[in-house]
């Protein structure tokens, strides 16, 4: 008898370059989460979630284009995967330090970086994706 594979549950979409997006792909990663019964660090992922959604219409979205989101759980392996893909350019990086109290911006990799287990960007063509993972053994 062959063992059967499990495939990693995932979920994805495409926004527009609109802010209004934004409180959209946080409803759909958390009905994921939800629908998985994955609910383990939901505050977690769907923090990161937003600020990778906000970075990528504000800074890597061109006009006339848009961002997509993919969001796995592999359950064997406990790990949520969040993926956010943009058709931009630039290179993405934590900030050195931390902002000044009146800065309007610059948090939300450091964000992303403190809440999630490991983060980090790859390249695509065009543009590039921002990642993040989380343990939920």
């Amino acid at each position: 008898m062959n063992e059967a594979t499990q495939l990693p549950y995932f979920r994805a979409a495409f926004y527009c370059r609109d802010r209004r997006s934004i409180p959209v792909v946080r409803r759909f990663a958390r009905k994921a989460l939800v629908d998985w019964e994955c609910e383990q660090r939901a505050d977690d992922v769907l923090l990161c979630v937003t600020e990778l959604a906000t970075n990528a219409l504000r800074h890597g979205v061109p006009p006339g284009r848009g961002f997509k989101l993919h969001i796995y759980l592999e359950r064997v392996e406990g790990i949520i995967r969040v993926e956010m893909h943009d058709s931009g350019g630039g290179v993405v990086r934590a900030a050195d330090g931390p902002p000044e109290a009146d800065d309007e911006g610059g948090r939300g990799l450091l964000l992303v970086a403190a809440m999630a287990d490991k983060w980090g960007v790859v390249d695509r063509d065009p543009g590039k994706v921002v990642w993040c993972e989380f343990s939920v053994v």
